[in-house]
């Protein structure tokens, strides 16, 4: 028999270590197609800027690399230590898909990644080129194959159970099961976004500070383009998942949307904001919009959405958690958009570099793109509870009978050695940040000031 506090601190274990783990590849994935375009630019052009971020940015990206790789080793033995139950239970599909990451996507990347940092030298510019695309379709295919896991564990299928235990007998359906394809590009789409940000806001504080060479430029150009569609083409993919979210798993939509029970035939509000009371089984203070629910979800002004109350009590999930972290996702995702448009009404005006008050906001935003795309892996995991398997195997039957002292204890280890370690890793990032790019030979003098000083004047 499981302990419920032995449950929750396994649950807080897993989150917080995945919460750790999720920005450093997705940042990687991003870095990593950037890098592909800058030194194809340079082999292009043969201008010495785009060779000069290339190599600023692979600085970053080996670090960030490292730290993915050592924070992600500790997410494999977790399915072991504190989730045997559903270790026995699925490993027979989760154990290949992450083999399948390691084999055909890690031994990619590691290889290629000695070249891409030391072999300008020892290998020619075509060969140097080739490394780094191996690298960016290496950070390709893991997303490919970790989401694939994920997608199965939401929208199971392609299995038989056998004496309790999963048994692949369709590897095809198991791999592109329903939610596969609109997980996949949200979450390639959502590292592209974020890493996007994270450039920006990069040169922003450079600029902010007076760098105005023409690598700092070329960066937040870069970057802006890179929002811009990105982050556009989110909206019209997140909308996308969302309708597929509603066909195989309505009871998270439901929580998402803080709805508890339609009214006759009327169609399904959308709450804008509320608090979500899950034993009173409503949602208090909320403000609506009538019909606009229905619009959004189902494309029609009819149509209803089902509602938390159509499913029994012990298979809702915590609507207040996945109410909020939905509405905190979306709600940077139209910020996202906002800048990105912003940036293009500043380039025809030809100020992008130089409005104060645009380079403020990007700078705030650099971390955007990360919190997004942990509020959005919240509102997935916390939405899909009870269930680990979604309708085969319930959470609380596939944990570890820990006691909670043992629990205590290992989740206070964590939390201290995560700290210690990755803070200084991140530390180390943003001092590789700080410094910047080399600078090109044509650039103005660099005068630091103030990034929030009233005064606009030009440097």
């Amino acid at each position: 028999m499981y302990d419920e506090y032995a449950l929750m601190l396994a649950r807080i274990q897993f989150a917080f270590t995945i919460s750790f783990h999720i920005i450093f590849p997705a940042i990687t994935i991003g870095l990593a197609s950037y890098l592909v375009i800058l030194e194809g630019m340079w082999l292009k052009s043969k201008k010495q800027v785009y060779l000069n971020l290339y190599d600023f940015w692979l600085k970053v990206f080996a670090v960030n690399f490292g730290m993915g790789v050592v924070s992600g080793l500790v997410m494999a033995y977790q399915f072991g230590t504190n989730w045997a139950g559903f270790s026995n239970f699925a490993g027979s599909i989760t154990g290949p898909l992450l083999t399948y990451e390691v084999l055909t996507a890690f031994f990619l990347e590691a290889g290629f990644l000695g070249v891409m940092i030391y072999g300008r030298q020892k290998v020619g510019p075509g060969l140097h080129y080739f490394a780094t695309i191996m690298v960016a379709t290496g950070t390709i295919i893991s997303t490919f194959w970790i989401l694939a896991s994920n997608s199965w564990m939401q929208t199971p299928q392609g299995i038989e159970i056998v004496n309790g235990q999963v048994i692949p007998v369709d590897w095809f359906a198991v791999i592109f099961n329903p939610s596969f394809p609109y997980r996949l590009v949200h979450m390639t789409v959502a590292a592209f976004v974020a890493t996007s940000f994270f450039v920006a806001a990069s040169s922003a504080w450079h600029l902010l500070r007076g760098n105005r060479t023409p690598e700092v430029k070329k960066m937040l150009s870069m970057a802006m383009w890179m929002a811009l569609i990105s982050a556009c083409v989110q909206v019209v993919v997140g909308d996308l998942h969302g309708l597929n979210t509603l066909k195989h798993q309505p009871a998270k939509i439901a929580a998402m949307e803080g709805h508890w029970e339609n009214i006759g035939d009327e169609p399904t509000p959308l709450i804008l904001f509320g608090i979500p009371d899950n034993e009173a089984e409503r949602t208090k203070y909320k403000v609506e919009i009538p019909a606009l629910g229905s619009l959004i979800l189902t494309h029609s002004l009819d149509k209803q959405v089902p509602a938390l109350k159509d499913f029994p009590k012990d298979e809702r999930a915590n609507s207040l958690v996945v109410f909020w972290t939905f509405r905190i996702m979306a709600g940077l995702g139209f910020l996202m958009v906002l800048a990105g448009f912003w940036s293009l009404w500043l380039r025809k005006k030809n100020t992008l570099f130089d409005n104060k008050l645009f380079l403020r906001f990007i700078f705030l935003m650099g971390p955007s793109g990360l919190i997004a795309i942990l509020a959005g892996w919240f509102t997935t995991e916390v939405g899909r509870q009870p269930w680990i398997v979604y309708g085969l195997m319930k959470t609380k039957d596939a944990v570890t009978l820990h006691p909670v002292g043992h629990m205590s204890l290992s989740l206070g280890l964590f939390v201290v050695s995560y700290f210690l370690l990755f803070g200084i890793g991140i530390y180390y990032m943003l001092q590789i940040v700080r410094k910047g790019p080399n600078q090109h030979s044509e650039h103005l003098p660099f005068q630091p000031h103030n990034l929030f000083s009233s005064q606009d004047e030009e440097h």
